[in-house]
């Protein structure tokens, strides 16, 4: 999920306030896409 739609969920109106809040959040679930992504890409390959 991108984090303009997690604005839009959360009522905000733009990214910046949602990347501030949930800053600390959001790396986590970022680091663990793209190691999800390299794993999908390293079976394809």
């Amino acid at each position: 999920m991108s984090i303009e739609e997690i604005s839009l969920l959360v009522g905000h109106n733009g990214t910046d306030t949602t990347e501030r809040v949930y800053r600390r959040q959001l790396r986590p679930v970022r680091r663990s896409a793209a190691t999800a992504m390299n794993e999908i890409l390293h079976d394809l390959g």
